[in-house]
């Protein structure tokens, strides 16, 4: 494909739309001119240094001008959409609504479903997403290329998972950071200065998360690793693997799974 098709975001000054955005402009050599954003201002807060991205508060309009819709609203808004685009290629990132919802709010049968987040900025999300019968092999090609810009990508075969990834690698950095303030919370109280115990845990989870994204043992390795040390760490893994924390992850993201469900 040598000609990128001009690609609209409705939502695209959200956070996450945003983040896509400026995924694509980075790291799909998309021209500038080639993108338009849609919102409620018709500002282009956040596109500043990218004078030539087309910014409208028409949803209509984009729809009619770009070749491939993504829809990045909060869920409760899609039926304000208001777009008819048979025959496009649509990708939503909005939690919830589901390949048949998508069908009948835009037209088009040919509708991705994804689950993104706001580290596509940086190049480091994490996207599976699922398509409806009529996407092909050359949409396959576009959805994989966008959401490989935004950092990671799968496509998988049951749409219903997708509510599991909303709840696991959607809320960026919320589970990792309620853990991590867990850890500085638990540092103060034994007299560390709070700066001090803020820059431990970041580090921590910076070296850990970049240690288990290119390193080739898994998280469960890792930890046999530590267990099989049989050091300090090794008293705390088997503490907390003797404790309902696994429990109360699970039921943490099983709350999740549900609130996406109902959003449908």
């Amino acid at each position: 494909m040598t000609d990128l098709p001009k690609i609209g975001i409705i939502g695209g000054s959200g956070m996450l739309g945003r983040a896509v955005a400026h995924a694509l402009l980075d790291r799909m050599a998309l021209p500038p001119s080639n993108l338009w954003i849609a919102n409620r201002s018709g500002g282009n807060t956040g596109f500043e240094q990218f004078p030539d991205v087309q910014v409208t508060t028409d949803n209509a309009r984009l729809g009619e001008a770009c070749d491939i819709v993504i829809l990045s609203v909060p869920p409760a808004m899609a039926p304000e959409i208001a777009i008819e685009v048979p025959g496009k290629l649509v990708i939503s990132v909005m939690a919830g609504v589901t390949l048949d919802r998508l069908q009948t709010l835009t037209g088009s049968d040919r509708v991705v479903r994804a689950m993104s987040n706001p580290a596509a900025e940086l190049g480091l999300a994490y996207s599976p997403w699922a398509a409806s019968a009529a996407i092909g092999p050359s949409d396959r090609d576009i959805v994989t290329r966008i959401f490989t810009a935004c950092g990671m990508t799968d496509e998988i075969e049951d749409e219903s998972q997708l509510d599991h990834f909303t709840a696991m690698t959607g809320p960026v950095p919320g589970f990792v950071a309620f853990y991590a303030d867990c850890m500085i919370d638990y540092a103060v109280k034994a007299g560390i200065a709070p700066a001090i115990a803020d820059r431990a845990i970041r580090q921590l989870f910076f070296s850990a998360g970049a240690m288990l994204a290119h390193g080739q043992a898994s998280p469960a390795d890792h930890v046999q690793q530590m267990l099989d040390y049989a050091g300090t760490t090794a008293a705390g893994l088997e503490a907390m693997r003797d404790s309902p924390i696994r429990a109360s992850i699970a039921e943490g993201l099983d709350a999740a799974v549900r609130k996406a469900r109902d959003l449908r």
